[in-house]
């Protein structure tokens, strides 16, 4: 099957949405007075999972502007932290192990890193399309200053992922087109995204 590759339109287009993460994501933290500097905790450790083929396909944009010799060095770690989450999993643990694109602790792709890569940290919520309210209380020591500072947590500024979460599905849509619901879902770790390749095209009737 053919490799999906994002449209440049589309590429500017996520990319201008984590642009605007970013930006709110740094309005909230100035606010609250959170950095990451001095920090003993490595949010790349932290075990996320990933939904959609158009990050899927941008986080390949940055992988395919790394040397052999670093993608070499990542699709092995990749592979072993595959290996390693998976063996944590059905012992009932979540893993908690160092991103594979991470060196030295900066990353490999970091005009290309993921969504969650970019909110995680400050408080923040979401609106459902169920119309649920959700709270996230951040990073860890994002809810130390939160406790420090404010009486009740609901309180303090918490940056709205909703329009940024639904741009990102609209431009899903349109990546993906009609064939959409034809479509495997997509949840998997960053490591699971690099050792599987980018993501492929299906084949339909007639294609």
């Amino acid at each position: 099957m053919k490799e999906l590759f994002l449209p440049p339109e589309l590429s500017c287009e996520i990319g201008e949405i984590y642009q605007s993460m970013a930006s709110d994501y740094d309005a909230v933290a100035q606010t609250i007075h959170l950095t990451c500097s001095g920090c003993p905790d490595n949010c790349c450790d932290s075990y996320f999972l990933h939904y959609t083929y158009s990050e899927w396909a941008y986080l390949w944009e940055g992988i395919r502007r790394l040397d052999d010799a670093q993608l070499d060095r990542i699709m092995q770690r990749s592979r072993d932290y595959v290996e390693q989450s998976r063996h944590l999993i059905v012992q009932g643990q979540r893993p908690q192990l160092m991103c594979p694109l991470n060196d030295d602790g900066l990353c490999s792709v970091y005009s290309h890193r993921l969504m969650i890569c970019r909110t995680h940290g400050v408080p923040a919520t979401l609106t459902r399309p169920d119309g649920q309210h959700l709270r996230f209380p951040g990073c860890f020591r994002c809810q130390e200053i939160v406790n420090d500072s404010y009486a009740v947590e609901s309180e303090a500024p918490a940056m709205d992922r909703t329009v940024l979460y639904r741009r990102l599905a609209q431009l899903e849509s349109r990546f993906l087109g009609n064939k959409r619901g034809l479509f495997p879902k997509v949840k998997l770790s960053i490591a699971e995204m690099i050792v599987s390749g980018p993501p492929k095209d299906i084949k339909t009737n007639g294609a």
